[in-house]
């Protein structure tokens, strides 16, 4: 549940490597993306370099709304009146795509920082137990209680819901899964509107701090954060206390400061490596010597490959009075020159020997490093929201583009009208991309 005053790794993931092939029998353009990704073209440049092709939007204020009726077979815009009852509302069909959480968060989101009411159907429909689960409800609650808004079929088990935002406003806000559900979607549900807010705002976030199919919380603070600042996003996060599966009872707090405009980034030189760092944890009844298992595996793994770069993974026995239940897991992030942060992670299970889960952790991070792209795999995703309301022209090089950020680009050039772009980086070999955005320059009304 939310109040308020005034699912690493993620499944799913396509490897567009053949992106070059036309398909002459379907009729289907020479670019796979450019089918998959309404709104996205992709471009290959051929050799030695990358080219854009983004169009770019006439940008007129903020208010990004059709000037007439459309339905595209994902979302339908209607022109009545301003009142709740027929009010213009957007349908967002929530099972599109990845059909997962990350359209209702990256919708609900957008919908309170643009003022234009949703309604989400079809919620998970294709997932095991589909519809609203806990950390889903609790993260919509908490963007209505961000901007007062109207919320209607926010249980758990609903595959529809509306929300009529209103104005956001600051206040000290809690999100509470009461399961453990990952602070971390809280977060990411939430931040977004902060940023728009007339002052500072408080949150306390309780769940699963490392949780599995979500970003750990030290991947939110040690890899997201900082490149979220370079956007001019302004937030300190504090964990104090974790939650591990199945109990959660884990507890965040986060101050973020408004902004008047996002600023455009550029990571597109990843430098050379300069340092690998890391964070073995074992917490409650799993025995010290877990963590230091994970950590020689994945120095061993990460030092054949680096043996000149500096690499240090700590182990980590959690305090017992810092801690709600059982869990075990690391996180190793490579530092680069340029000031890019590229993670690999993992959690320990049952029946996955300490040595794997490291040695996993290790080729994560390798993997990412592989395709010379300054975002790793899990961060593509989270940053496209961004890049969509910042005021300029942001490109990012990424490795394979993922179901999820496929799924996000759509979102959000949809509800924002920002323009997006996909183009083939050199060498091709490398199979990475650079994802390209001219944001709509979204303005703090406060500010």
């Amino acid at each position: 549940m939310a109040s308020g005053n005034s699912g690493f790794p993620f499944p799913n993931q396509n490897n567009f490597s053949n992106m070059n092939k036309f398909n002459n029998a379907s009729g289907k353009s020479a670019n796979p993306m450019n089918d998959m990704i309404p709104g996205c073209s992709l471009t290959n440049p051929g050799s030695g370099s990358y080219s854009s092709n983004v169009q770019m939007p006439n940008i007129k204020g903020t208010s990004m709304l059709p000037s007439s009726s459309f339905t595209n077979g994902y979302n339908k815009w209607t022109t009545n009146s301003d009142d709740a009852e027929s009010a213009d509302i957007t349908e967002i069909d929530g099972g599109i795509m990845e059909g997962g959480g990350q359209i209702l968060r990256i919708a609900t989101a957008l919908s309170t920082i643009l003022h234009k009411p949703i309604s989400i159907s079809s919620i998970r429909a294709n997932r095991t137990n589909p519809g609203l689960r806990p950390q889903h409800m609790t993260g919509i609650q908490l963007v209505r209680d961000l901007c007062s808004g109207q919320l209607t079929g926010d249980q758990v088990g609903s595959q529809c819901y509306t929300l009529i935002p209103n104005m956001l406003q600051s206040g000290t806000f809690v999100g509470d899964t009461g399961t453990a559900g990952a602070v971390s979607l809280l977060l990411q549900i939430a931040l977004p509107c902060l940023m728009f807010t007339p002052s500072v705002s408080y949150l306390t976030l309780c769940g699963g701090t490392n949780a599995e199919m979500a970003p750990q919380i030290d991947y939110t603070i040690q890899v997201l954060k900082p490149v979220l600042e370079a956007f001019g996003v302004r937030m300190d996060c504090q964990i104090v206390k974790r939650g591990y599966f199945p109990r959660g009872g884990g507890e965040i707090t986060v101050q973020a400061k408004p902004i008047r405009q996002l600023h455009p980034i550029n990571l597109t030189n990843l430098g050379s490596i300069k340092r690998i760092t890391g964070r073995a944890f074992v917490a409650g009844v799993i025995p010290f010597k877990i963590a230091q298992q994970m950590a020689k595996s994945a120095t061993s793994v990460l030092w054949r490959s680096y043996p000149e770069v500096p690499i240090n993974i700590q182990a980590v026995q959690e305090p017992k009075n810092a801690v709600v239940g059982n869990g075990t897991g690391i996180i190793v992030v490579a530092e680069t020159t340029t000031g890019c942060c590229i993670s690999g992670t993992a959690l320990g299970r049952k029946g996955i020997q300490a040595e794997q889960v490291g040695s996993d952790a290790a080729e994560m991070l390798l993997r990412n490093l592989s395709y010379g792209a300054c975002v790793d795999e899990y961060l593509q995703d989270q940053l496209i929201i961004f890049m969509a309301l910042a005021a300029g022209y942001s490109r990012i090089k990424t490795g394979p583009i993922t179901l999820h950020t496929q799924t996000a680009i759509h979102i959000a050039s949809m509800m924002t009208q920002a323009q997006f772009n996909i183009v083939q980086a050199s060498p091709n070999a490398t199979d990475s991309y650079i994802i390209e955005c001219c944001g709509i320059g979204h303005c703090n009304p406060y500010l």
